[in-house]
């Protein structure tokens, strides 16, 4: 549904930070892919604007 790729270049982050967060989000939405993608695009909002650090962003749950 969302441009995953162009959004993954203009976050800034590395590729391997944007493996860890697709792995932790994959962790909570298996099964459903327009969910791993908005709450994608809710995890690096929140980083971007400061929310959560990166780690946080992983290590927590993917509900900010």
């Amino acid at each position: 549904m969302f441009d995953l790729e162009k959004i993954k270049r203009e976050s800034g982050l590395k590729t391997d930070d944007l493996a860890r967060i697709e792995v932790k989000i994959k962790e909570e939405f298996p099964e459903d892919e327009l969910m791993f993608e908005l709450h994608f695009l809710r995890i690096l909002k929140a980083i971007k604007e400061g929310w959560v650090t990166l780690e946080e962003a992983v290590r927590e749950s993917v509900g900010v």
